[in-house]
């Protein structure tokens, strides 16, 4: 997830493909979770696969990562959705 840039998103189906997890975005989701406050992985990049942020079981936590990407420059429509056709992030092959 660090490899992901500013201004661009992922979707946790992603991150798990490129974890050598194919289907299992899920668990991306759990990972995320998990992580300890303050950590500096830039879990606010990773979105479910509508586009849209993923909902929390704290109140307020959606917009917190809303906000942090749109200081990033990515665009929500008004369903609050961002279209993963612009932003989505598409890394290189590896060789």
């Amino acid at each position: 997830m660090r490899r992901i840039p500013r201004g661009r998103v992922a979707t946790y189906g992603q991150v798990a493909e490129l974890a050598g997890l194919a289907g299992h975005a899920r668990q991306v989701g759990y990972a995320l979770h998990a992580l300890p406050s303050g950590s500096t992985v830039p879990w606010h990049r990773v979105l479910n696969a509508a586009g849209g942020v993923s909902r929390r079981a704290t109140p307020g936590s959606e917009l917190t990562q809303r906000q942090l990407l749109e200081r990033e420059g990515v665009h929500f429509d008004p369903r609050g959705r961002v279209c993963l056709a612009v932003e989505r992030w598409r890394p290189r092959a590896r060789n």
